[in-house]
């Protein structure tokens, strides 16, 4: 049985990646339905599912007889999130700063969140930047079996810099991979350590993400708390019929 993606949405998702990466801003063109269908060895019909979703999510726009174009998004940092590699593809676009590095922590709260059954975790804090400007401070607490397997990797010290995703890294040494993030969403104000990394007052409104990452055996690997700032964030959700892939 053939698991992987259908060829229209392995290029729609590419596009995305680029036009989040900035490559078709103020007013460049996307390539055409032949320049892609040849360029990648697909059928025209293939690429013009591709750009319907893409429409479809308002990502781009497309206008007759002059050509698709990426929807502007004001300045904002703008994120597809469809499934759990859009969410590792964050490194694809955007720079990870640690400002606290991963240590030991008594915290019965979070340890509860990530059903273990001891108050240990191991938190790391760290901002991400795009172009160069901090959009959002993120918390991560990871069991103690989790965090020894990166407890040592150089882009998890203090001050590192690097285009990583905390999962991107944790995923090639877990013995069973991440398949499922539940998250919620909500309005929170900026306490004031997440509000000194991205430049705004203390109570400033921001959106608040929460997501527990769990693996193929059910066990919770990583709990991701993060303060993104409206004014330099787009949060966009695609949500598809089961059965309509």
């Amino acid at each position: 049985m053939n698991d992987s993606p259908p060829a229209y949405r392995l290029l729609s998702d590419q596009l995305r990646r680029q036009i989040a990466a900035g490559r078709f801003r103020d007013g460049v063109k996307l390539p055409t339905e032949s320049e892609l269908a040849d360029r990648h060895g697909l059928s025209r019909q293939t690429v013009r599912r591709a750009f319907q979703d893409l429409v479809a999510e308002g990502i781009v726009y497309r206008v007759p007889g002059r050509g698709t174009f990426a929807t502007e998004s004001d300045g904002r940092y703008l994120r597809q999130l469809g499934s759990i590699e859009d969410l590792m593809n964050l490194s694809a676009d955007t720079t990870m700063e640690v400002l606290e590095p991963l240590r030991r922590r008594v915290d019965i709260e979070t340890a509860g969140r990530l059903r273990l059954d001891t108050d240990v975790v191991y938190r790391l804090v760290f901002r991400r930047l795009h172009d160069g400007v901090p959009f959002v401070v993120t918390t991560v607490s990871l069991p103690e079996r989790v965090a020894r397997l990166v407890a040592d990797a150089p882009e998890l010290q203090a001050g590192a810099s690097s285009a990583y995703t905390i999962i991107g890294l944790l995923e090639p040494h877990l013995d069973s991979p991440i398949i499922e993030a539940a998250q919620s969403i909500t309005v929170a104000t900026a306490p004031a350590s997440v509000a000194a990394e991205v430049g705004c007052e203390e109570g400033h409104a921001m959106l608040r993400v929460d997501r527990l990452y769990s693996d193929t055996q059910g066990r919770a690997d990583e709990l991701a708390v993060s303060y993104f700032l409206p004014e330099h964030y787009t949060y966009r959700v695609t949500l598809r019929r089961s059965g309509h892939g």
